[in-house]
């Protein structure tokens, strides 16, 4: 259980800050960038459930949780010594990746097949889910780089990679099924 007596401690003052391990590194690292940006995918998240209700503001909720568990994820390096510690840390798993794919296809369904490419828009929970998108698709791509320099948990690209589709498919659903979807019209102002 965590608990926050205080909120300041002064020990980031530096510009370093404490990872999962216990060890120090530069806030600007590469791993510190890429929990933080998983951070802002969650805040872009409570936005959105803002305006969400019944089973898309529980499968938002769902999200925000697993977005804590892949900033811890994130945060704790050394993934080759898990085994070896008393209290491994907490990892994203396959089973988290396999559910956003059960809940992308069955919300996909019932969708026309898009015949272009659509603009972030129609209506405004809609909007804010391409917001989410294009934040998660940040994040995933930081992730991405770390994992060329650090081990990373292969199931945490993988869930970037599904909730940023996630949000796109969720985006159609709310813009009335796809039907209040704005269509990309290649050089329509030129």
């Amino acid at each position: 259980m965590v608990v926050l007596n205080k909120i300041y401690t002064k020990t980031g003052d530096a510009g370093e800050t404490a990872l999962g391990n216990g060890n120090r590194v530069a806030k600007h690292s590469m791993r510190v960038t890429a929990y933080g940006t998983v951070d802002e995918v969650n805040a872009t998240v409570g936005l959105v459930r803002l305006h969400s209700d019944g089973d898309l503001d529980a499968a938002l909720m769902r999200i925000q949780n697993d977005l804590f568990d892949l900033g811890a994820d994130l945060c704790t390096p050394d993934m080759e010594q898990d085994a070896e510690k008393e209290y491994p840390p907490l990892r994203v798993a396959d089973a988290q990746v396999t559910r956003l794919e059960d809940e992308i296809d069955a919300m996909n369904a019932d969708l026309e097949p898009l015949r272009s490419f659509i603009l972030p828009g129609g209506t405004a929970l809609a909007a804010h889910m391409h917001l989410c998108r294009t934040v998660t698709r940040r994040a995933e791509r930081l992730t991405v780089e770390l994992a060329t320099m650090e081990a990373v948990n292969p199931a945490a690209v993988k869930y970037l990679n599904r909730l940023s589709d996630w949000f796109f498919v969720a985006g159609r659903i709310v813009n009335d099924n796809g039907r209040a979807d704005v269509l990309w019209v290649p050089g329509a102002n030129r």
